[in-house]
């Protein structure tokens, strides 16, 4: 008898690499992606703002943390939107204790699935095998060198004017990347991820997550080809400035797929102390419920149904006055059975 298991999950590790040193990057990685949800957003798609505020961690210190909705049907495969609501969308809450952050991605639709990313930002070009080691040492995972020069990317998300190989900064001169640039340039910084894509269906696994794999690769080369690119925009804020740019796009956005919640508060006090809601650990998160949703399930035995008698057999002309039968009345109209 054969026996079939389920991976518990996949794990792959990215490292993309820019033009820019560690510390102003905290501001540019509030920007882009900022800027970049705003962009992605269109009525009725893309991503809602739920919550914005400080958090406070007792092991990674103070930080941000931020729950949005991001509505993506259009976005999916054909074979993922045949089976998910017309009306879908991901919970994505992230908590950023820059230079480390962590992401997390549920869906209440599908119980057993979910992505759990660790970022940790490190002034080098991509040289430290080792960043992951507390969280995955054992562990066996694919590493994805992204570069954000030379990769190809979908051709509806390429801009000239965010290319790479042609942008070159008015602000810090840098920029027009040739291949083996990371080799070359200075300042360098990497920003190393740890992803962690857990779907356990049976049939599925596999698509999903190689799905997921390409969906995360793309969004990290678009959007750090864009925090390049729009490095002028950026480079001279001050972290209230960046703040207010946050506040004022995040509320765009979300009139702009037509949600219209209360005025976005980004506050100095946390709502509720970090000992009510702390932030995950940095071991991937288990959904709570390991049910599988109804349209994965395996239909049970029910009696086919019929739509109509298999025979259908008209009472006689000369004897209707006699039949008690529905829908026959003892009249000189004619009349026709009523079909059950």
């Amino acid at each position: 008898m054969a026996v079939f298991s389920l991976r518990l999950f996949m794990l792959s590790s990215f490292q993309v690499c820019l033009c820019v040193h560690l510390a102003p990057y905290k501001i540019g990685q509030l920007y882009m992606i900022s800027k970049h949800s705003h962009e992605q957003s269109d009525r009725g798609e893309g991503v809602e703002v739920v919550q914005n505020e400080p958090f406070e961690d007792p092991h990674h210190g103070n930080g941000q943390f931020t729950e949005k909705r991001v509505y993506l049907n259009s976005k999916l495969p054909s074979w993922a939107r045949a089976v998910v609501p017309k009306i879908f969308y991901v919970t994505e809450k992230a908590w950023n204790y820059y230079p480390y952050t962590i992401t997390e991605y549920t869906c209440s639709f599908l119980p057993k699935f979910s992505i759990h990313i660790e970022t940790k930002y490190e002034d080098n070009k991509g040289s430290n095998d080792r960043i992951f080691d507390n969280e995955a040492k054992d562990l066996e995972r694919e590493v994805c060198f992204i570069d954000i020069a030379c990769d190809e990317i979908p051709e509806r998300y390429y801009k000239e004017s965010e290319d790479p190989k042609h942008f070159k900064s008015e602000k810090t001169g840098r920029g027009q990347l040739r291949e083996g640039w990371r080799d070359s340039h200075q300042p360098i910084m990497c920003s190393y991820k740890l992803v962690t894509v857990k779907f356990e269906v049976w049939g599925l696994q596999t698509r999903v997550e190689q799905f997921v794999h390409k969906v995360v690769r793309d969004i990290l080369l678009i959007g750090h080809r864009q925090a390049f690119a729009w490095v002028d925009e950026w480079y001279d804020m001050t972290m209230d400035e960046v703040r207010e740019f946050e506040r004022a796009t995040q509320e765009a956005t979300n009139r702009k797929i037509g949600v219209f919640p209360p005025a976005i508060s980004i506050s100095s006090i946390p709502l509720l102390p970090s000992s009510v809601r702390s932030a995950p650990s940095s071991a991937p998160s288990t959904p709570l419920s390991t049910d599988a949703p109804e349209f994965l399930s395996v239909p049970k035995d029910r009696p086919r149904k019929k739509s109509a008698p298999e025979t259908l057999t008209l009472p006689d002309p000369e004897k209707k006055a006699t039949l008690n039968l529905p829908g026959i009345h003892s009249s000189d109209k004619p009349c026709r059975p009523k079909l059950e």
